[in-house]
């Protein structure tokens, strides 16, 4: 023990000794830390697929269990990465940045790639005349020092303005790439209602909005930065290496000793910093997905922000703003974690790493070249190449220098090709999903499918995807359902079959209760859900107007709120006036609202100007305005006075438009003919409508409904009464 004391006395610490011994147990840990999970993963792949064959007995079902798992995993979409499947998304998303072969993206890429290539010449110049100019001050030459000085400040001025160049033009490359990609997002994102079928009909797309502005404007970004990253820095590596291989052998040094050492150390840099290079592209994806789940949850409060205040939901609201936002800031300081640590080893790498490679690199060929060695004139002196050293040096270094930081940047740049490709995943997902729509491919989250798995009626759903074998064929004339389901985008079936027929001049009555089908016909007609049996007859989308209980008002003048879809032109086409519309007004009560808004012209936020029973009286309006042949109307009335709605149903009649309602309201069924009942359970019935005998029976059900609305309160009388006196009766019933 005394001898180990006495060892341990002999030892001199100091706190540089520390902190190095620290500092190389800190990297020796982290070195243990990150490579052994690689290695054993590495060293069990080849053992897993024999283990886990060995491993798998049918013993009480666990090869049911296997086969669950391996379709669920199957079922899971792959995490974005660079493999095939990223440099095929990028090939197909290059025939929309390139749709020709002489367009404006390729002419600015053009110019992007001459500006780098001039910039790697002018970096190989500037290169060579620092090296000039050392030469000058060593040989102690200053007329030559001022003269290769001037010549360094003149080639400053196409430097710095190729530099700039370089930025500009690597800028409008992603102006014009997100241009394009914009223009045919939005023309198939409006093509056959693609915006409405990608919200209700299918679940891939969570956020279209995310998708549409931030994931196109980072895509765009990453790609026209990631080419100016991989190009030049791959002309400058490839420039460098032959000045420096030319300049050495031209100076008799063997120059395959530093080439082989360049090439072992960039090898071993890239496997170590290949597998130590956490996943950016599925952190990244995942970062933008939780940035538009919580812009969508900032634009749903401003969208019901008066419903929120009337209920003083704002607790609430805010428990799930910060909920998103918390899982936002965890997945940023997860990537800023990742991005610590992986930095750290490849600045350490980089820098210290290679630079005092390329300070070996450089320094062998100037000992060794005979073109640097010193030499002996015909008259005895010894000539020194000191100058010639110095100059070599320096050009070497700054090409060197230069050399490793393009290989630092094609290096780095692979976590920035981590990170494009879950913007390109994000972005082809949304093309994808897009045209599947049009196609009329539909797919549904499994959160749907669970959910209708608990439905009580197991019959009434269908699992799987849905085909369309439905035949929609349009008419003149008439309204026709032959053998049509009502099924709803979750593959629920409310109504197997549905047979009926509108004429024209037919005024048709839907009634049911809630949930049996009526706005989901609806929905049909207008060719927002697909038919998916049987055969539909019906008129063009043109010959057909729908109504909702919330009509929409659309950005514009008072004139656009009227004539929406239209525009002032479509109007001026269709040969109507401002009188005209005053007119149209009037029909619906709202004439005053002209003088009161400030005019046709005036443009204000009409969402909040009109009230409810103004909306719905102006949803009229249009219907007026597009006079169509058949007019849907889903309950666009409910806050219309009876008066008033009377008269615009029966001015509806009289403009010879056929009428198919869906309303509670008794007043207005005698303004229709006919009648099509739901039942809620999958049944319908389709007869003429007989307004007094439904008015007769509707009354006789109401005074029913009150008379038997106090039998539970004289019951309950009735056994406090039997319990006074101590009597029974026949009529007494137990109390629960």
């Amino acid at each position: 023990m005394s001898n180990i004391l006495d060892a341990a006395s002999k030892v001199k610490w100091d706190r540089t000794t520390a902190a190095k011994q620290a500092v190389f147990l800190a990297v020796a840990a982290y070195s243990v830390k990150t490579l052994y999970p690689i290695i054993c993963k590495h060293l069990g792949k080849k053992e897993d697929p024999r283990n886990n064959r060995r491993n798998a007995k049918p013993v009480n079902g666990s090869t049911c269990l296997i086969k669950t798992q391996i379709e669920s995993v199957d079922f899971k979409k792959a995490s974005p990465g660079v493999n095939a499947e990223f440099f095929k998304q990028i090939l197909e998303l290059g025939k929309i940045l390139f749709p020709k072969l002489v367009s404006k993206e390729l002419c600015l890429l053009c110019l992007h790639s001459v500006a780098l290539v001039s910039r790697t010449f002018l970096s190989i110049y500037v290169a060579s005349l620092d090296g000039k100019i050392v030469k000058t001050i060593v040989e102690k030459k200053p007329k030559r020092f001022i003269i290769q000085l001037i010549k360094w400040l003149l080639i400053a001025i196409p430097a710095t303005f190729v530099n700039s160049a370089i930025r500009y033009l690597e800028c409008k490359l992603a102006l014009a790439f997100r241009t394009r990609l914009v223009n045919h997002a939005y023309r198939t994102y409006f093509t056959d209602q693609t915006y409405y079928k990608v919200s209700n009909m299918d679940g891939r797309l969570t956020n279209p909005d995310q998708s549409l502005t931030e994931d196109v404007m980072m895509f765009s970004q990453s790609v026209a930065h990631l080419y100016s990253n991989l190009t030049k820095p791959i002309l400058d590596v490839m420039l460098t290496a032959y000045t420096l291989i030319h300049t050495a052998r031209s100076r008799g040094a063997n120059a395959s000793g530093p080439t082989i050492l360049a090439g072992l150390v960039v090898f071993a840099t890239a496997k170590v910093l290949r597998a130590c290079s956490p996943k950016f592209g599925k952190l990244v994806a995942e970062e933008a997905h939780r940035k538009g789940y919580l812009r969508y949850v900032h634009s749903r409060i401003i969208a019901n922000a008066e419903e929120i205040a009337f209920y003083r939901g704002h607790k609430v609201e805010m428990r799930q703003l910060q909920k998103c936002y918390r899982a936002l800031a965890d997945q940023m300081n997860l990537i800023l974690s990742k991005r610590l640590w992986y930095i750290m080893i490849e600045q350490f790498l980089m820098k210290y790493v290679w630079s005092s490679c390329g300070l070996v690199m450089v320094a062998v060929p100037i000992i060794t070249a005979t073109g640097f060695a010193d030499n002996e004139t015909a008259d005895g002196h010894t000539q020194v190449m000191v100058s010639e050293r110095t100059e070599a040096f320096t050009t070497a270094r700054n090409l060197l220098a230069s050399g490793a930081d393009a290989i630092e940047r094609i290096m780095c740049s692979y976590k920035e090709v981590t990170e494009l490709a879950g913007y390109t995943a994000r972005v082809h997902n949304m093309f994808v999903v897009f045209e599947d729509v049009q196609r009329g491919v539909y797919k549904r989250s499994s959160l749907s499918s669970a959910a209708a798995e608990k439905k009580s009626k197991p019959e009434m759903h269908i699992d799987g995807p849905l085909e369309i074998k439905g035949e929609v064929i349009d008419v003149e004339n008439g309204i026709v359902c032959e053998n049509v389901p009502i099924i709803t985008p979750n593959g629920d079936v409310v109504v197997s079959c549905l047979n009926f027929k509108v004429e024209e001049n037919m005024h048709l009555l839907i009634t049911g209760p809630n949930g049996c089908g009526k706005s989901s016909l609806f929905r049909i007609l207008s060719g927002l859900w697909p038919v998916y049996g049987g055969r539909l007859h019906k008129p063009s989308p043109q010959h057909m107007f729908y109504i909702p209980q919330r009509p929409y008002m659309s950005m514009g003048s008072l004139r656009d709120q009227v004539i929406y879809p239209d525009s002032a032109e479509d109007m001026s086409a269709r040969g109507l006036s401002d009188k005209d519309l005053d007119a149209i007004l009037d029909i619906v009560n709202l004439k005053h609202i002209v003088t009161r808004e400030g005019g046709w012209d005036a443009e204000l936020d009409w969402k909040d100007v009109l009230s409810g029973g103004e909306k719905q009286r102006m949803g009229m309006a249009r219907m007026f305005y597009h006079k169509p042949k058949y007019a849907l109307l889903d309950e666009c009335t409910s806050a219309v006075s009876i008066d008033v709605e009377g008269k615009i149903f029966q001015a509806a009649k009289d403009a010879s438009i056929s009428l198919l309602s869906i309303t509670h309201r008794p007043s207005l069924w005698k303004y229709h003919t006919h009648l099509l009942q739901f039942d809620g359970e999958g049944g319908w019935r389709f007869e003429q409508l007989d307004t007094a005998t439904r008015l007769s029976l509707t009354e006789e059900k109401q005074r029913l409904e009150s008379q038997l609305a106090g039998i539970p309160e004289m019951q309950h009388r009735l056994n406090e009464l039997c319990k006074i006196l101590g009597d029974d009766s026949v009529l007494k019933t137990t109390e629960a």
